[in-house]
């Protein structure tokens, strides 16, 4: 199974490089696609090669779909909409932080989901969709790998969580 990262033209990349290292370090299939397999420029000014674009990758094959905040306006197209509506249905595991949780949002995903778009929390897990503010980027990530059980054990998790969020050395 596929762990999928949508990238776009100005996404916000330091949001999901906490999850990317999580999903790396646990050998996950790891895919960068964008919109038609092209090369972006991050908002933080470098580019990215792509693996795949969008209508490449197998949606019976992902295990998870993140998409970034950033200038979101990129992306609000119906190809990614259908996507995450095909996933959604499929139990697949969704996640959106900053303006990503917008995109969510615009595919109807949001529909009777607890998420950060309503509640004050600032990541919010419910029925297999992950969304988060820009601020809970290590909460989106630890999150987001509890929900794909990329943690050995509960003393993993700990230790990770102690090391991230509470600064402790290993």
């Amino acid at each position: 199974m596929k762990d999928i990262v949508l990238l776009y033209e100005n996404c916000c990349i330091y949001e999901i490089t906490i999850l990317t290292y999580f999903l790396k370090a646990t050998e996950s299939n790891l895919i960068y696609c964008s919109l038609d397999g092209r090369n972006i420029t991050a908002m933080e000014g470098y580019t990215i090669i792509p693996d795949a674009a969008l209508s490449e990758i197998s949606l019976s094959e992902v295990r998870s779909f993140i998409v970034p905040g950033g200038d979101i306006s990129n992306i609000g197209q119906d190809i990614v909409y259908d996507c995450l509506k095909t996933l959604q249905k499929a139990g697949v595991l969704i996640g959106g932080i900053c303006a990503g949780v917008d995109v969510l949002e615009r595919a109807g995903l949001l529909h009777n989901i607890h998420s950060t778009r309503e509640d004050a929390f600032d990541c919010v897990l419910d029925k297999n969709i992950v969304t988060a503010r820009a601020n809970a980027y290590v909460d989106f990530a630890i999150e987001t790998a509890k929900a794909l059980d990329l943690f050995e054990d509960e003393a993993d998790l700990m230790e990770t969580i102690a090391f991230w969020k509470e600064f402790k050395r290993a």
